[in-house]
């Protein structure tokens, strides 16, 4: 995996493993809402190619709301698969609160250091996290827990 690729999920890992729990928690919920048309409304005709079908359109929905989470999660497990490569503790003390959505400034004023410094130890990170390789997906026994 690229360096570039690699720092990009770094920097969305916190908000997809928050979209993944509210997603998860969304799905749960069995098409509250839902409800035919009477009057009218039921009498209009409707969009070419488009169904009238309420049931029908939710399950749509969410099927590309269950594929959005499929797609974050591989980006999670990506990230999750190569945090162990960080030994360092002042590495794994930057990677934590980079994970948990902290920007830089804050993690430099947070360890006093400066915010050069953090990035440098962030350039560290990627670096070492781009040099591993991907493991096999039947390794994969991280599941994740929101």
């Amino acid at each position: 995996m690229r360096e570039k690729q690699i720092e990009r999920l770094l920097k969305d890992y916190h908000w997809m493993i928050n979209s993944v729990r509210i997603m998860r928690e969304n799905l749960r919920d069995a098409g509250d809402g839902l409800t035919a048309q009477y009057g009218i409304e039921a009498a209009m005709p409707k969009g070419k190619g488009e169904t009238s079908d309420p049931v029908y359109r939710e399950v749509v929905r969410r099927s590309k709301h269950h594929e959005r989470i499929i797609g974050y999660e591989s980006k999670i497990h990506m990230i999750q698969e190569r945090v162990h490569v960080i030994t360092d503790v002042r590495e794994s003390e930057v990677l934590h609160w980079i994970l948990e959505g902290k920007g830089y400034s804050w993690i430099a004023r947070h360890m006093g250091l400066s915010e050069r410094h953090i990035r440098r130890i962030k350039d560290s990170i990627v670096h070492q996290m781009s040099e591993m390789p991907r493991m096999p997906n039947s390794t994969r026994t991280t599941k994740i827990s929101c």
